[in-house]
């Protein structure tokens, strides 16, 4: 993802190919102060909390940053397995099935593009002789963890 400035409250956002132009509410320092906080890994509620319970279950023979097609949190190259871990919001998952009022229509064709992009990458692993686990946010939170990964362990 790309946020450009393009002029005092205008911002630019390039999404993959995507591009949408919108009104910043935010100044300039503002928009940094947050960008600046927003990770792609790393996330202690998926990723972190997904590390924490590989080693409550003993689940071993993990790597993270493998050089796949999209890039998956963990992977498992002696079972080629892969695991996202999804988060809710971002993922469309129904849990919350919870919309920004203010610029829906953006938010609900990026939620969109993102479900279509991970069935996309689903597919492409899949042929590829990849099995591909995919966990939601809020299932990690509670600690579930689905039996097919557990059965790496």
């Amino acid at each position: 993802t790309l946020i450009l400035r393009l002029k005092k409250d205008c911002i630019l956002i390039k999404f993959n190919n995507y591009l949408s132009y919108m009104v910043d509410v935010f100044t300039s320092e503002q928009r940094s102060q947050i960008m600046s906080h927003v990770k792609s890994s790393g996330n202690k509620s998926t990723e972190l909390k997904l590390i924490e319970l590989f080693k409550i279950h003993h689940i071993i023979g993990w790597r993270r940053n493998y050089p796949l097609s999209g890039k998956p949190d963990f992977v498992f190259p002696l079972q080629k397995v892969v695991v996202f871990t999804d988060g809710c919001f971002w993922h469309g998952h129904n849990c919350r099935n919870v919309t920004p009022e203010q610029n829906y229509e953006y938010w609900r064709q990026k939620i969109e593009k993102n479900k279509t992009r991970d069935q996309k990458i689903n597919y492409c692993l899949e042929n590829k002789g990849w099995g591909v686990i995919r966990l939601w946010e809020c299932k990690l939170r509670r600690g579930n963890l689905p039996s097919k990964l557990l059965s790496l362990s």
